[in-house]
């Protein structure tokens, strides 16, 4: 199945300014996530954004853009709002691909929309955790799955909970238990991507301050992908940037 990638950008971020268009070895960030999502085999790939300065950027290197709104609550209603204008059809895949990603394995891209089909509107990915700390981590963001890998819950929690491994101890994870972390990658039907900014908020949205929640309490199906490993981080501090600017020096 082929899929389109929409690369939600602003401008403005309280801990690193100006992030999408940071230097990396000779290109703005976001042009750089625009040239991961290529090497994914999308057939398109669109960068969403409200700035000029970004979509300047972007024209200046080939990556195809489009304007929005500056007042969208979320990345979600804003690639909602792209999806419309370029008239997707309704069984189009989007792939919501974050402008501060630069080095997001395109494989991972590719396999999270694959999960798209009847019955099921929205996909994402998460990988095994290896350490304890993870595990206990509320910023590590768990979910737990049923028998055809789609989404029961996701939690800040450590779920699911080892009643007898944890009793022994919280060091170490007990052996043959596996908990998945989740990774905040979506791909959505664009049927489900124009329901989903109408659908109203879910208390446990609020209370985990988790936006995949409103999708479950309203009844709608999450597939999950499971990679081995945990992709590159992206980019949310200035020692982020750091990092990534060596990967292209």
């Amino acid at each position: 199945m082929g899929f389109i990638v929409i690369i939600p950008a602003r401008l403005a971020s309280t801990r690193l300014p100006n992030k999408p268009l940071a230097d990396l070895g000779g290109k703005p960030m976001v042009v750089r996530v625009a040239e991961r999502a290529v090497l994914s085999g999308a057939s398109r790939i669109i960068v969403a954004t409200d700035h000029a300065d970004i979509a300047a950027a972007c024209t200046a290197h080939g990556v195809e853009v489009c304007m929005t709104r500056a007042d969208h609550p979320s990345g979600t209603d804003r690639i909602a709002e792209v999806a419309r204008t370029l008239n997707l059809a309704p069984e189009d895949v989007v792939v919501n691909l974050q402008g501060d990603e630069p080095l997001i394995d395109p494989a991972l891209l590719a396999a999270t929309a694959s999960r798209i089909g009847a019955g099921v509107p929205m996909a994402t990915c998460a990988h095994p955790i290896t350490e304890a700390a993870d595990a206990f981590n509320p910023n590590v963001v768990k979910v737990v799955l049923d028998k055809q890998q789609r989404a029961l819950y996701f939690s800040r929690a450590t779920i699911p909970w080892d009643r007898d491994g944890f009793a022994a101890s919280r060091a170490v994870l007990p052996a043959g238990y596996q908990p998945l972390r989740h990774i905040g990658l979506y791909a959505y039907s664009n049927a489900f991507l124009q329901t989903y900014p109408g659908l109203e908020p879910a208390p446990l949205e609020s209370i985990e301050a988790l936006e995949q929640l409103r999708v479950l309490w309203h009844g709608y199906p999450i597939a999950v992908h499971i990679t081995d490993s945990a992709p590159a981080a992206g980019v949310d501090t200035p020692e982020d940037l750091e990092r990534v600017r060596k990967h292209y020096a």
